[in-house]
């Protein structure tokens, strides 16, 4: 021989998954999140990862889309994987974006079907095109985009919500996204309780103030038809500030602290976020009932507020206005699910800035007529009809058809 030695060095790396993976992408697939893996990995490596944090179940099947070039390569591997659909789909990045240009729309559907897709050896460049393309076939639904990485900054920054985790690969990610995370484990108490809880806050919180504004609109028209369009406000300057600000506005956006169930529950049931994609929250039947409710309400205030104190008619912005303010505390109170103590305060103190307007601004208000028995019944009467068939409603909704949120609280 010529005396030569030859060493061959072998280096393994570990790279191990963080805890609570598994927990976690159980929990979003029980929420009725699907989950998409786009990775740089070899296609053997992918699919022992996927494996292995359960994003695809040991039960189910799994379709290796073989390596095309062409378009017909392309079409004879998309005609073998309809065949196939239930499986879980593991593809090479090129392959996807050959399937992407010659047919585009039938490799969308098929993949939407699958239980689970992994990409395999895709780029930055390929991860940002594949997120834009789940936005452009995923209809209304949003779309997150979840990385550790700098190679994920394009992905996460195309995505409608983008997730960094502060990983040993730097914090280019999580600076770049709209969410930073310390571990992937954290995703699902951010969108499972955060972003539950955040949806439904903010669908109550604007619905309610369409009802605040429409209510009063309402009361104004009326009171204007009623007078022959005569162009004179119901109410005059102070009032309107009050009744936007100091009288009705702690209350009203205190719903941002509202919760229906605690973070434990919402964890331990996902479901409850699958609720969420019916759109039962937030859509245009639910925004049509608050304008009912707002008709109904400002209706029933002026039209019997003049009927009556038609003999005493300079007392009806008195006794309108003072159920109005009312009324609106009252709504947040069937609209409230879960009190704490600022909601109590925030009401006590509406309520004592308005007494406090009565007494010191005697030109809108006459406190001897405010404190008659004949305003009091009248009072009572305005509000009873303005909201007692709400509340029987919230009742009758409650007894017989219970939202899934309240059956969990009874149970619990």
């Amino acid at each position: 021989s010529s005396g030569i030695n030859a060493e061959y060095g072998v280096t393994g790396v570990e790279d191990k998954l963080q805890p609570d993976v598994r927990t976690t992408l159980e929990l979003l697939a029980n929420a009725g999140i699907k989950v998409w893996m786009l990775t740089g990995d070899k296609l053997e490596t992918a699919t022992n990862i996927a494996i292995s944090s359960r994003l695809v179940s040991r039960m189910t099947p799994i379709y290796t889309f073989k390596p095309v070039k062409t378009r017909t390569e392309a079409h004879n591997e998309l005609n073998n994987f309809r065949k196939h659909n239930e499986n879980a789909l593991v593809i090479l990045g090129d392959s996807l974006m050959t399937c992407l240009e010659h047919y585009e729309q039938e490799f969308v559907e098929l993949a939407m079907m699958s239980p689970a897709v992994v990409v395999c050896r895709c780029s930055p460049t390929q991860k940002a095109a594949i997120v834009e393309l789940i936005k452009k076939h995923g209809g209304s639904k949003p779309v997150a985009a979840i990385g550790d990485g700098g190679n994920d900054v394009s992905m996460i920054q195309a995505a409608d919500a983008g997730i960094g985790i502060v990983g040993k690969e730097g914090k280019q990610a999580s600076l770049a996204a709209d969410f930073s995370i310390s571990q992937f484990s954290h995703v699902g108490r951010l969108l499972l309780w955060h972003g539950r809880s955040s949806y439904k806050r903010c669908a109550s919180l604007s619905q309610f103030i369409i009802h605040r504004g429409l209510i009063i609109s309402v009361m104004q028209a009326i009171f204007s038809a009623v007078f022959f369009f005569v162009s004179i406000s119901l109410f005059q300057g102070v009032l309107l500030i009050g009744y936007s600000s100091f009288f009705t506005m702690g209350p009203v956006f205190l719903l941002v602290l509202d919760q229906d169930v605690d973070a434990k529950i919402a964890m331990t049931y996902p479901e409850l976020y699958k609720e969420l994609q019916k759109g039962r929250v937030l859509s245009f039947k639910t925004f049509f009932i608050w304008i009912l409710i707002s008709i109904y309400q400002g209706t029933a205030i002026m039209y019997l507020g003049i009927l009556l104190f038609k003999e005493d008619f300079i007392h009806v912005l008195a006794i309108t206005f003072t159920v109005l303010i009312v009324t609106e505390l009252l709504m947040v109170v069937i609209t409230v699910r879960t009190w704490h103590w600022a909601m109590a305060v925030a009401q006590i103190f509406s309520l004592g800035c308005y007494f406090l307007t009565i007494i010191f601004l005697p030109e809108y208000f006459d406190p001897v007529f405010l404190t008659s028995k004949d305003f009091l019944i009248k009072f009572v009467a305005l509000t009873a009809a303005s909201c007692l068939p709400l509340f029987i409603m919230k009742y009758l909704r409650k007894r017989f058809a219970p939202p899934i949120y309240a059956k969990l609280q009874q149970s619990g």
